[in-house]
């Protein structure tokens, strides 16, 4: 597996091996050539795409109306009221038209990523590169890191120290900061994002990624080379990394609909946008969000299993079937009685254009996948489910760059 997130799922990595409470289920969009497993993502409640973003559906035409000639006026047909039955959840409003995405710049602009010769080269596994790409909305001496490795924290800003060199140690994360601190006080900064990963030592590996399991703070984006050429990049697109944080959310809100609002509104903004939070818990403004769904899929395919519950909860040994009921992309016969795949190469066959084109689905995630490099991010905790997220992990790295965007 190769998932990394929330709070909510308990995380056990030993070294050698990777035990996610996210999940898995489908490709990594590397080839993983180390034994050693994936680090783990701290998984919020419950259960980010060959990444061409998701197309807008296309507006019905309205229909035309032909007049009747006034010799022969036709009566009027009384309007038919269909009353909803009430034990039917009211379905979730369909999204908002989605607005195009960024699309300038395409690349990062020259100068983003430093030259190998400008990184020193590593005494233990590789080394870890910090870039300030707020476009200068902070000095180098208010972009801070920090790394901890057994009980260890290395606390500093990028104007004070731009690498670490990073030994091999398990189910790690660095944390990156803005605002003006000190090395004491910089962790307490509300503006706050982190990545994961693992360092293999025998053989020499690299296993990560970025992460809006939880929510997203800071724009991040990073960068590996390994000795035999193999080169990576995941995280926030170009674009994404050169509008100010304030249109970032302006954009989301402008997409989602309006169940997703409020998570990016007061008391999370601005410095945050959440994932689906306690509204869609049981209990919550929308804890039947996904319950007509989930009801429909277990009627349909015959499910056995236990039902999901509130927010497609209750699914970490079914990390297929909670992808499906995020992408809404699950329908009849798609799952056998015991909750697994009919079809293991299902997706493998499915185009994530399909993704998200009907409600209820996931459309935090999809925001973070069609403003993420390749489209691939990792919006809830089984989004490598078929091979989507940012997860990366490759032998004998030489360095990894870490860009801090705003």
């Amino acid at each position: 597996m190769t998932i990394f997130s929330r709070a909510a799922i308990s995380l056990l990595l030993v070294p050698g091996i990777f035990l996610f409470g996210c999940g898995s289920g489908g490709t990594a969009p590397v080839s993983i050539v180390s034994p050693t497993t994936p680090p783990v993502t701290t998984p919020t409640p419950p259960p980010t795409s060959t990444p061409t973003p998701p197309s807008s559906p296309t507006p019905p035409t309205p229909p035309v109306t032909t007049p009747t000639p006034p010799s022969t006026p036709a009566p009027p047909t009384p309007p038919v009221t269909t009353p909803t039955p009430p034990s039917t959840p009211t379905p979730p409003a369909p999204p908002p038209s989605t607005p195009t995405p960024p699309t300038t710049p395409v690349d990062f602009p020259p100068g983003f990523w430093v030259p190998s010769t400008d990184i020193p080269p590593a005494q233990n596994v590789m080394m870890f590169k910090f870039l300030n790409r707020t476009n200068g909305k902070y000095p180098d001496s208010q972009v801070w890191w920090k790394v901890s490795i057994n009980g260890v924290n290395t606390v500093h800003s990028i104007a004070e120290q731009d690498t670490f060199d990073m030994p091999a140690n398990n189910s790690g994360r660095i944390y990156v900061y803005l605002g003006p601190y000190t090395d004491a006080t910089a962790t307490t900064s509300p503006y706050y994002d982190f990545m994961e990963y693992t360092i293999g030592n025998d053989p020499p590996a690299f296993h990560g990624n970025t992460t809006r399991v939880d929510a997203f703070g800071i724009k991040l984006t990073m960068q590996m080379l390994c000795a035999d050429g193999y080169q990576a990049t995941v995280g926030e697109n170009a674009a994404t990394f050169a509008e100010d944080r304030s249109v970032t959310f302006q954009r989301f809100l402008a997409q989602v609909p309006a169940e997703y609002q409020h998570l990016a509104q007061p008391p999370y903004a601005p410095y945050r946008i959440v994932s689906p939070d306690a509204a869609f818990n049981t209990g919550g403004q929308y804890a039947n969000y996904y319950q007509s769904y989930i009801d429909q899929i277990w009627q349909e395919n015959g499910l056995t299993i236990t039902k999901a519950g509130s927010n497609g909860s209750g699914l970490g040994s079914y990390p297929d079937l909670s992808a499906a009921i995020y992408r809404h992309v699950a329908v009849a016969g798609m799952f056998q009685p015991d909750g697994k795949l009919v079809d293991p190469k299902f997706w493998s066959k499915t185009p994530s254009s399909s993704f998200y084109q009907s409600a209820p689905a996931n459309y935090y995630a999809q925001f973070w996948h069609q403003n993420a490099l390749n489209g691939q991010a990792y919006g809830f905790p089984y989004d490598d489910v078929g091979g989507y997220s940012t997860y990366i992990s490759h032998n004998n790295p030489l360095y990894i760059q870490i860009a801090i965007g705003w």
